[in-house]
Formats: structure tokens, C-alpha cells, sequence
């Protein structure tokens, strides 16, 4: 268990804290670049900070507070300008990097106003980077977004997008935990269907041992599976990736818990698929519920019962009550490493996972299914509605 000092060190993500001044040395995704195509002003909330999100007419990206200094009206319902953004108040005009332009009234009433020029509201690095916008709120120089295949490459990409009402931490201490797999999903799901009168859609396999790799960017966590040999089974020989801070890597497909503030997680499901030649690129985006219009879980996915077991743990879990088993080696794993990536900016050196060579290669993540598999040892056809379908991890013979 932790105390609940320890706990508040590795949940809490404002300004200030030692978690969010080691989340704040990562570029974090606050928005899919189709939902500037709707509206080219976003308000984003990303580690405690209430942000405006913007394209100019020009297609330049900035990040910048959420407030006017003039008078304190959420530049969110700005309007957007050539070179920036206006204040829909009194067309206080700022440009991508925070720098006021204009004042309308003032540069009327005195044409060599330069009021404007001593005022620069906060603003932070973005970049559009694989059908994602990404921001950078640390200290400079920010470093490169590591080049990972997943963005490089020319590739289809479908961006979902839920906001959930808990901690980062229960979201991402999830993905390395290869336990539960068995349970949570199979054996759950076989029960949410047998409610409804259906027959079982997974076949659970027994977890037999878990095994945990550091590696550069994260944790490859290992299981063996009962009736999968070691020597075969890519689950094993490879295993499935976990990437600092709060990644899951499966196959094609990222999953971002990215911490709106200590108490709300915005879960992004980021799939790729690679292009034949001539092939027009394509950008889906949706924005998805955790639950029913009727307020209840979603149990008939593998998301959705994720989702479950994310949200009933509270808005912040409280570890100071909870009995950690062998099962939890890849939890306890985890958190010592945050607990040295705290010591590690507290000490002046980068996280884990920093990339500053700009000419470094694309790098591919290497997971169970360069060896042809998956979710080995859990079988089963298709389950819940289209839509649920295709949010879920099809389980592979």
C-alpha cells in the first residue's frame, strides 16, 4: 500500500507538483487535429491548466491560458484572426506565441499606444504530429516527440476519445497489469453475456507466471498463459509494451490516459493502419462515452469493462487501503520508476523516455504481435454492438 503522502506524490499533476513537473517534461495530446476542422478555437483542460487551443487562418497551431488579462472572458470564445486570436470582449488581439497585437480602443484613442507591447499572456510549444495536436508545458529546451512509427509513417489513423472521471494513475497501472486480463474481461464479459441469455464469447486462459522488462520508453510486461508454451508464445518471448508516462502500446494501436486534472483522465484510442500504394489517407475521429444515455457501465466490451474498473476506484484511488499481491509486481514496478522520474527532475535530469537527437530514426515498438500474436490463450468470437466492436481488442487464437 502507499501512504497517502505517497499517493498525492504520484496522483496530483498541477502546477508545482512533483508529478506534474515530471508530466510537464513529456508532450502530451490535448485534442485530434479533426476537431479544429469543427471549430478552430478548443478549450482544452490537460494537468490542471485550463488552456485555449487554436489555428490561425494561416493553419499556425497555438496553446495559450484560457483567460483575457483585460478584463478575464475566456479567450475560448475568441475569434479566430490571420496571425492569432481575438478576445471576443474588446478585441484584445494575441498571436501564437502570447504577445498582444492590437487593443482596438487604446490603439484608436492613442496611436502610439504601447500598452500592448508589455502585454504576453502564457503559452506553451504545439505541434501537430499523426492526426494529434501535442503541447509541451515544461521547461525549455522541449524535447523531440519521440518519432515513433505510429506517427511518422503514412498511415490511416481513427482517433476515439472519452473523458473519464478518475485519476491517470488507476487508468495506466491497468495497462501493466497483465492479470486481468483473465477476469476483468473474460470471465466478466462471459458473465455479462450469460445475463442476457447468450453464450460465453471468450474462453479465459489461465495466468500461469508474469514476468517485467525495462526498457527504454517504459515496461514490457510477460505472461505465460496456461496451455501456450514459453518458447512460442509471443506474449512471452516479446511481451506488450508499456511507454512512459501513460501509454499502452497494442500492435497498430496506442492508448493515451492523459491527465486532465487529479480527478478526470481523457482516454484517447489512437489506431493506425498501414496504407497500400495510392491509397488516400484517412483521419476518423468520434468523441465516445464511458457509459450508457441511462448512466450505467458498458459490459459488453473490453473498454467498457476497463472503463469499469478504472471509475469504481473513486476519482483519486486510495492506495493507504489496499493489500498489494504477487499479481501486482508490474503496479509496484511502475510506480518505483515514477517515483524515480520525480527524483530525476527533482535532480535536473531528463525523464525516462527523453528524446532530443532530431535526426533519430523512426522507431518501432515492439510488441506479441510482430510474432503473429496477441491476447494469447483467450478465445472467442465477436461481441456487444458494431460501434462497441470496434473500441474492443479482438482476442486471437
Amino acid at each position: 500500500m502507499l501512504s497517502v503522502e505517497e499517493n498525492a506524490r504520484l496522483t496530483q499533476v498541477g502546477p508545482g507538483t512533483p508529478m506534474g513537473e515530471v508530466m510537464r517534461r513529456y508532450w502530451q495530446p490535448i485534442a485530434a487535429l479533426p476537431e479544429l476542422d469543427e471549430n478552430p478555437i478548443l478549450g482544452v483542460r490537460v494537468l490542471g491548466e485550463s488552456l485555449t487551443l487554436f489555428r490561425t487562418e494561416k493553419g499556425a497551431l497555438g496553446l495559450v491560458q484560457e483567460r483575457c488579462p483585460h478584463r478575464g472572458v475566456a479567450l475560448t470564445y475568441g475569434i479566430q484572426q490571420e496571425d492569432g486570436i481575438r478576445c471576443a470582449y474588446h478585441g484584445w488581439y494575441f498571436n501564437t506565441e502570447g504577445q498582444c497585437l492590437a487593443q482596438p480602443y487604446d490603439d484608436a484613442e492613442n496611436p502610439e499606444n504601447t500598452f500592448k507591447d508589455r502585454i504576453r499572456i502564457k503559452s506553451y510549444p504545439v505541434q501537430a504530429v499523426g492526426g494529434m495536436v501535442w503541447a509541451y508545458l515544461g521547461p525549455s529546451p522541449a524535447p523531440m516527440l519521440p518519432p515513433f512509427e505510429h506517427f511518422v509513417e503514412d498511415r490511416h489513423r481513427s482517433i476515439r476519445k472519452t473523458l473519464l472521471p478518475c485519476n491517470w494513475l488507476q487508468c495506466i497501472e491497468n495497462g501493466v497489469d497483465p492479470a486481468h486480463f483473465e477476469w476483468l474481461h473474460a470471465n466478466r464479459l462471459n458473465y455479462t453475456a450469460k445475463l442476457k441469455g447468450l453464450d460465453p464469447v471468450m474462453k479465459p486462459g489461465k495466468t500461469m507466471k508474469l514476468a517485467f522488462d525495462v526498457w527504454e520508453f517504459g515496461i514490457y510486461k510477460r505472461r505465460i498463459v496456461e496451455g501456450d508454451p514459453p518458447e512460442t508464445s509471443p506474449d512471452w518471448q516479446i511481451g506488450h509494451p508499456i511507454l512512459f508516462p501513460h501509454w499502452v502500446a497494442v500492435g497498430p494501436r496506442l492508448q493515451f490516459n492523459v491527465p486532465v486534472d487529479d480527478q478526470h483522465t481523457m482516454h484517447y484510442e489512437y489506431t493506425t493502419k498501414v496504407t497500400t500504394d495510392n491509397e488516400p489517407l484517412k483521419l476518423e475521429y468520434k468523441d465516445e462515452d464511458w457509459q450508457t444515455p441511462e448512466g450505467k457501465f458498458i459490459l459488453d466490451t473490453i473498454l467498457g469493462t476497463d472503463y469499469m474498473a478504472w471509475v469504481t476506484q473513486g476519482k483519486v484511488a486510495v492506495r493507504e487501503e489496499e493489500h498489494l499481491g504477487l499479481v501486482d509486481k508490474g503496479v509496484i514496478l511502475f510506480r518505483q520508476l515514477m517515483s524515480e522520474n520525480i527524483s530525476r527532475v527533482q535532480r535536473g535530469e531528463d525523464v525516462f523516455g527523453t528524446v532530443r537527437d532530431a535526426d533519430r530514426e523512426p522507431i518501432h515498438i515492439r510488441s506479441e504481435a510482430d510474432m503473429g500474436g496477441g491476447w494469447r490463450g483467450f478465445h472467442g468470437g465477436q461481441f456487444g454492438s458494431q460501434e462497441a466492436q470496434a473500441a474492443t481488442v479482438a482476442p486471437v487464437a
